[in-house]
C-alpha cells in the first residue's frame, strides 16, 4: 500500500498553489472577509473554468471530473493553507456528497452538473439553534404538500447558507429523517447571515415557513447517507486543518530564525526549539490522519467511520496548537490585528467546533471500535 502522491497529484497541488497565490493573498483574505457574500464570484468561475475544481471527485455521468477523494484532499489542504474565502467546501464536501450518498438518481442527475460546472453554490442545512451533529438534535419538520413537501424550522451555522443557490435541508417527517433540497429564493425562505468569529468561513441561520421543498431519496431514509456524508465532509474538513497547520508552522520557525534577541535567533533558545520541535510532531502526525482517510474515503473502505473520526479529532487539536503556538513564538506581534496569525486561530477554533469538536469524535470513535 503506497500512500506517497502521483506526479499528477504533485502538480495539481503546485497548480492550486500557484492560483492561491495569486488569488488568496493575505490582503484578499482580510477584503473578503469584511463583505456580506464572503467570496469573489470572478475567482469562483475560474476555480470552475480553469482548474475544474468544482468538479473534482463528482462522477463523470454527472459533469464530473471522476477523480478520487485523493485529489480532494490535495486540493483541500492548499485552500487551507491560503485561508481561501470560498464556498467550496459548503459545495463540494457537503452539497455534493450529500448527493452522491443519497441514492437519488434523478436528483444527482439534476443538480450535480449545475455543482460540477461551477454554476450552482450550495450546501447542507444539517444543525439548529443547539449546534449539535446528531440526527437526534433535527426538529425542523417536513410534511406533504400536493406533490411535494413543505419546510417549517430554522437551521443555524449553515455554511455559506446565505448565499447558496441550492440547499440541502436535513428535516424530520412522520417516516423519520429525510433530505429535501430547496432552491435559495424559494417563498417562505428567510436566510440572516449570522456574525461569527471566523470571518474568513460565512454562516447563516434559515427560517423555513411552509417552504416548498423536493424530496432527495426517500421518505425516511436519509439517516445512512447523512452518516456518510459527514464522514466524508470530516475527512475534507482535516485536509483543510492540515494545510491551515502546515502554513501556521512555516511562519513561525521562519520568525524564530530572523527575530534576533540578546544578540542571537530567538530559534537558538531551547524553549522555542521545543515548540516548534512539538508543532512539527504534530503536524506530520495530523498529515498521516488525514492522508490515511483521503485514502480511506477514495476506497469506499469500511475503515472510512473509524478513520474520519480519528482525523478530524486528532487535526482539530494539531491545527488549534499550532495556531496557538504560531501566536505565542512571535510575541507582541503576534496577538496584533494587522499580523495574520489571529486569522488562523480563528479558522482553527471554528474548524475544531464544526462537523463536531475533538471530544465528540473521540466519543464516536469509542463507539465505533466497540470500546
Amino acid at each position: 500500500m503506497n500512500f506517497a502522491f502521483s506526479e499528477e497529484q504533485d502538480e495539481l497541488r503546485r497548480s492550486v498553489r500557484r492560483f492561491l497565490e495569486e488569488k488568496s493573498d493575505e490582503t484578499e483574505v482580510r477584503r473578503l472577509m469584511e463583505t456580506t457574500e464572503g467570496f469573489d464570484r470572478a475567482v469562483w468561475s475560474q476555480m470552475a473554468d480553469q482548474l475544474g475544481l468544482q468538479s473534482l471527485t463528482i462522477p463523470e455521468e454527472y459533469g464530473g471530473a471522476g477523480f478520487s477523494y485523493v485529489e480532494l484532499v490535495v486540493v483541500l489542504e492548499e485552500m487551507g493553507a491560503a485561508l481561501l474565502c470560498s464556498p467550496f467546501f459548503a459545495t463540494v464536501a457537503l452539497a455534493a456528497n450529500a448527493l452522491l450518498t443519497s441514492g437519488d438518481e434523478s436528483a444527482k442527475a439534476d443538480l450535480l452538473p449545475g455543482i460540477a460546472a461551477g454554476e450552482t453554490i450550495a450546501t447542507l442545512a444539517f444543525t439548529e439553534d443547539s449546534g449539535k451533529w446528531t440526527t437526534d438534535a433535527v426538529e425542523l419538520a417536513a410534511t406533504p404538500a400536493g406533490d411535494g413537501w413543505t419546510l417549517s424550522g430554522t437551521k443555524s451555522f449553515v455554511i455559506d447558507g446565505h448565499n447558496a443557490d441550492l440547499i440541502l435541508v436535513v428535516g424530520r417527517t412522520a417516516a423519520g429523517l429525510s433530505l429535501f433540497a430547496v432552491e435559495g429564493d424559494a417563498d417562505g425562505l428567510i436566510r440572516t447571515p449570522l456574525a461569527t468569529m471566523d470571518q474568513t468561513r460565512k454562516q447563516a441561520r434559515l427560517e423555513f415557513a411552509g417552504t416548498p421543498a423536493r424530496l432527495v431519496g426517500t421518505d425516511g431514509g436519509a439517516e445512512p447517507g447523512l452518516a456518510k456524508t459527514l464522514d466524508l465532509a470530516a475527512v475534507a474538513l482535516a485536509a483543510e486543518q492540515v494545510g491551515g497547520a502546515q502554513r501556521c508552522l512555516d511562519s513561525a520557525v521562519e520568525y524564530a530564525k530572523t527575530r534576533i534577541q540578546f544578540g542571537r535567533p530567538i530559534g537558538s533558545f531551547q524553549a522555542i526549539k521545543h515548540k516548534c520541535a512539538d508543532m512539527l510532531l504534530e503536524v506530520e502526525s495530523a498529515k498521516s490522519a488525514a492522508y490515511y482517510a483521503g485514502w480511506a474515503a477514495a476506497e469506499d473502505s469500511e475503515e472510512l467511520p473509524v478513520v474520519a473520526s480519528l482525523a478530524k479529532s486528532y487535526c482539530s487539536e494539531a491545527y488549534f496548537h499550532a495556531a496557538a503556538e504560531n501566536i505565542q513564538i512571535h510575541g507582541g506581534i503576534g496577538f496584533t490585528w494587522e499580523h495574520p496569525a489571529h486569522l488562523y486561530f480563528k479558522r482553527a477554533k471554528s474548524s475544531e467546533l464544526m462537523l463536531g469538536d475533538p471530544a465528540y469524535h473521540r466519543e464516536l470513535l469509542a463507539q465505533r471500535i466497540g470500546i
